[in-house]
């Protein structure tokens, strides 16, 4: 998987139009507005890319722990992010990512639909284990077809709502997108 994206950021620094497309300026607005005001100490943001979404997450959070598998695309999150002194930006791969802090919010946002059912359950039970009582889960989808997604984004959504020590507090569905919050008991 890491030569796969690695080749798509070499090929077009911004291989999905992150910067730039209305799509992504919708659900980016969407995903800050859903936080309303409130403010987090430490956030987590796996499959960070070139950290659009890292950049507005800094603004919310007293710290953003962002990672991406490419390292393209980390250098690129890297440069945007540069000015953000709350912010760390690495690179990791979320299947073999072992968080060491504990954070209020993680953003799955994009990024769980490159997993098989059991392997996103198992990601998913090693973050939350690293959630804080009260904290924040929120899934941001897009609905539609990829050949290189091995779920739909709806079916990542329901992964995550199967998980034990999670409720469900807010669900959106967007054109294009899901954007849900779970709440860690």
């Amino acid at each position: 998987m890491i030569n796969e994206f690695e080749a798509k950021y070499k090929e077009n620094p911004d291989p999905w139009n992150f910067a730039d497309s209305e799509y992504e300026r919708s659900r980016y607005a969407a995903t800050m507005a859903s936080l309303g005001a409130r403010h987090f100490q430490r956030a987590l943001e796996p499959g960070c890319s070139i950290g659009v979404l890292t950049e507005q997450l800094a603004g919310v959070c007293g710290h953003v722990d962002a990672f991406d598998i490419s390292k393209t695309a980390v250098a690129s999150a890297q440069e945007r992010c540069a000015g953000l002194k709350n912010v760390s930006i690495t690179r990791a791969s979320l299947a073999n990512f072992f968080p060491s802090n504990s954070y209020d919010l993680i953003v799955l946002s994009e990024i769980g639909y490159y997993f098989e059912r059991v392997e996103l359950s198992a990601i998913a039970a090693r973050i939350v284990s690293h959630l804080v009582a009260g904290g924040l889960l929120m899934g941001v989808h897009w609905l539609g077809y990829s050949e290189d997604h091995k779920l739909y984004g709806d079916e990542v959504h329901e992964v995550i709502d199967q998980f034990p020590g999670l409720h469900q507090t807010h669900s959106e569905r967007h054109p294009g997108f899901l954007l849900e919050h779970w709440v860690k008991a």
